[in-house]
């Protein structure tokens, strides 16, 4: 049984597996850090400073009475919030890794295509059985030995 475990495990499919979650979560690291970090700062400075992580509405207050200044103050404080802000910001990264991954699916399919065999082209000539001249596909009489074909 461990021989067989083994075996399963060390497959190519199981390791790109491993390697593609690895590298997917590292990814989707990144991306959130592009959002949170650099795309929506300027979108909230272009709305009127709005820091998108601190969007929420507090649906019932804490043990110290809000309002509060950020979303931290208000989950410190004990408050039960909705967190549209953060809900925006996810939304945001799922956009961006889902075009990424909708880009890398599209040039691996593309390169899939490239390394298919094309099809044989029609031919357009055939050989005449008697003068073995080559003459058009849709020739009833050899124009060379005028044999009938």
């Amino acid at each position: 049984m461990l021989k067989e475990f083994k075996e399963f495990a060390v497959k190519g499919n199981v390791i790109d597996m491993a390697v593609g979650i690895i590298i997917g979560a590292a990814f989707g690291t990144i991306v959130k850090s592009l959002v949170a970090d650099v795309i929506m700062p300027p979108i909230g400075l272009m709305l009127g400073n709005v820091d998108f992580t601190n969007l929420f509405i507090v649906l019932k207050e804490g043990a110290v009475a809000g309002p509060y200044e950020s979303l931290k103050a208000a989950q410190d404080a004990g408050a039960v919030s909705v967190n549209y802000g953060a809900f925006l910001n996810t939304i945001i990264s799922f956009l961006i890794i889902a075009f990424s991954i909708f880009v890398l699916i599209k040039n691996i399919n593309k390169l899939k295509r490239q390394d298919e065999p094309k099809p044989a082209a029609v031919p357009t000539t055939k050989e005449c059985p008697h003068c073995f001249s080559t003459i058009s596909i849709k020739a009833t009489k050899c124009p060379n030995c005028t044999s009938a074909l």
